[in-house]
């Protein structure tokens, strides 16, 4: 961290912070690797410390300050294969710490959450987007730094509305994944007023990389006119070769194009520059979106240690949930947990693969409590009940 940051870091936690007292906080990263389908590029591989590189970062953040108050921090990881057994491998760090940052699908989360032995743990979803987390498959234990799929598909269709884009198509894919894709879009730009036109089916398996010129065009050619084209293909598997080579002249936007993301290199405002500076000298590459939300789990962790002078996951939680609890992202807004889901809270940039175009919620997208609410499930949309 910069000598600046430190300093802020240092007087900001100082001048809020209980008297300091030593205490020993452990963290444990856990990891679920999911198996990798083949995708037409390999341009885009899997990097093997991703998640992890960004808890790493931050755990250096947290000692920074913990150096002045008698804090000492650690963190554990373990990485198990796909057909590991992720709840055994749960058990065991809860056994030596309640705070679990946990890199894993959907039913492997609800696993370890619904363990007897983590009901009173804290848990933190760092990459996961299912909305059903959030909503119908809660856990009142797992709070989530990753962005859902709601919150990304939403800040497009508020960028697609504000440009006056309402004459929409699709492409789905067939891979895994891409039919969630589909329905997010689909449930954002019904929640926004805007009605997707014309869709397609992505089922080819030729190699694009020398075909896409030629292909292409002939697919997209019977989709009529539209004033943008959204590709929903979780992997970017076909979705890459599609911009430049469309029938007719127009913007491509979720999976290439304009994307929304939890977080992207090419994010340099508010400060970011530093955090991404920091993280590639650490990790010698750039910060993905589980980076950050890695990043942004140990950091909540740290902010409410610091605030409270606990370490015991229950009075962490309280705090975090509750309203002083505030989290310096390098997004320009101050992120916050939803008392209704455990969501964070988190401004979405827009990009393309060589600068930011925009920032959700745009201009104008109100809210009667905070307008980053106007991302995501809402209260009132959320069936998530185990926070009441």
């Amino acid at each position: 961290m910069p000598k600046s940051l430190a300093a802020l870091a240092f007087c900001a936690a100082m001048a809020a912070a209980p008297a300091a007292h030593a205490a020993d906080i452990a963290v444990h990263y856990l990891r679920l690797e999911v198996p990798q389908p083949p995708t037409l590029s390999n341009l885009d591989p899997v990097p093997p410390d991703l998640g992890l590189s960004g808890a790493e970062l931050a755990l250096a953040d947290n000692a920074t300050t913990g150096r002045f108050l008698g804090q000492t921090w650690t963190l554990d990881t373990t990485s198990l294969p796909p057909d590991g057994d992720f709840p055994a491998a749960v058990r065991a760090a809860l056994a030596q710490t309640d705070l679990l940052l946990l890199d894993a699908p959907a039913a492997a989360l609800l696993a370890a959450a619904d363990l007897p032995e983590a009901a009173d743990a804290l848990l933190f979803n760092v990459s996961e987007k299912d909305p059903a987390l959030r909503d119908t498959d809660c856990r009142a234990n797992i709070l989530h730094t990753a962005a859902s799929r709601a919150m990304l598909s939403d800040a497009l269709m508020q960028f697609l509305l504000y440009r006056r884009w309402t004459d929409i198509a699709l492409i789905e894919g067939t891979g895994p994944g891409d039919a969630e894709e589909a329905a997010a879009l689909q449930r954002s730009a019904t929640k926004f007023g805007l009605k997707i036109g014309a869709r397609k089916t992505w089922a080819f398996d030729a190699d694009m990389r020398r075909s896409a010129s030629a292909e292409v065009p002939l697919f997209t050619q019977d989709l009529g006119d539209y004033d943008v084209l959204l590709l929903a293909d979780d992997r970017n598997d076909f979705a890459r070769y599609v911009p430049w080579n469309t029938w007719l002249p127009r913007p491509t936007a979720g999976a290439e194009g304009l994307t929304a993301t939890g977080w992207s290199n090419v994010v340099e405002q508010h400060g970011a520059a530093q955090l991404q500076s920091r993280f590639h000298d650490l990790a010698g590459r750039d910060m993905a979106p589980t980076d950050y939300a890695a990043w942004a789990a140990l950091r909540a962790i740290g902010e409410a240690v610091t605030r409270t002078g606990a370490t015991d996951a229950p009075t962490l939680r309280n705090y975090m949930l509750g309203p002083d609890f505030e989290l310096g992202g390098f997004k320009g807004a101050p992120l916050t947990f939803r008392t209704w889901n455990g969501q964070l809270r988190q401004p979405i940039p827009l990009t393309h693969r060589g600068a930011v175009v925009a920032q959700a919620p745009l201009e104008g997208f109100l809210h009667q409590r905070n307008e980053l609410d106007s991302l995501g499930l809402d209260a009132p949309e959320s069936a998530c009940t185990a926070f009441d």
